[in-house]
């Protein structure tokens, strides 16, 4: 297995991903769907001979339990796990906690596809994913990156919004395509990076078959 691998996982469903509810900075866990998610990612961890140094989560129960999952199937329960703030999903502010149906009805339907997609424009007192990009960023290139860069293989299990900041500097994306960017939960996107952190290729576990992209 190659060094310098970074996997990126998003949590399995949560409770208030079932019930369409905004969750941002909330702290619902895992449903029993979400739980199955979780272990089936990391199986294919597993299956696919992966093997980590380190392990980065956010503070969020559902990200940790997530984790929690794939290092037991990974047979790495003891692997060192770093968990941050940082790393937290975007924070909806005002629409937290809320049914998705309910905000449109309050808000209208336009407003609201406007503050979920839209790159720079933030709910009432919450985030965009511009501001989310603003936290994550400097984190790991501060955090994460060195250790990438002195060969470690890295494991995060983080948020929709988390990992789309990741994955636009990762990939160089613009504003436009990254917003459209769907991630699945439990599914895992493996990157291998060369000797300077740039990504070589990226791995999509959404299949049956595993695709691999080249980055480089």
């Amino acid at each position: 297995m190659s060094d310098r691998i970074l996997a990126l996982v998003r949590h399995g469903q949560s409770e208030w991903n079932q019930k369409n509810l905004f969750t941002g900075w909330r702290d619902p866990d895992l449903t029993e769907k979400g739980i199955a998610e979780a272990i089936h990612a990391g199986k294919i961890l597993a299956g696919a001979g992966y093997q980590f140094d380190v392990a980065f989560t956010s503070v969020l129960r559902r990200a940790q339990h997530t984790l929690t999952l794939m290092l037991a199937e990974l047979r790495q329960e003891d692997l060192p796990t770093i968990a941050d703030q940082a790393l937290n999903e975007r924070d909806y502010g005002d629409l937290s906690g809320l049914n998705k149906d309910d905000a449109r009805k309050k808000w209208g339907e336009e407003q609201v596809h406007i503050w979920r997609r839209s790159f720079d424009i933030a709910p009432p007192g919450g985030e965009s994913l511009k501001m989310t990009a603003e936290r994550v960023l400097p984190y790991f290139e501060a955090t994460i990156r060195p250790r990438l860069l002195t060969g470690e293989r890295v494991l995060v299990a983080a948020h929709g919004n988390s990992l789309r900041a990741l994955i636009m500097s990762l990939e160089a994306m613009g504003p436009d395509a990254i917003v459209k960017r769907e991630l699945a939960t439990g599914v895992p996107i493996i990157y291998t990076l060369d000797e300077s952190g740039k990504p070589l290729t990226r791995t999509d576990y959404d299949d049956a078959t595993p695709r691999v992209t080249e980055l480089a």
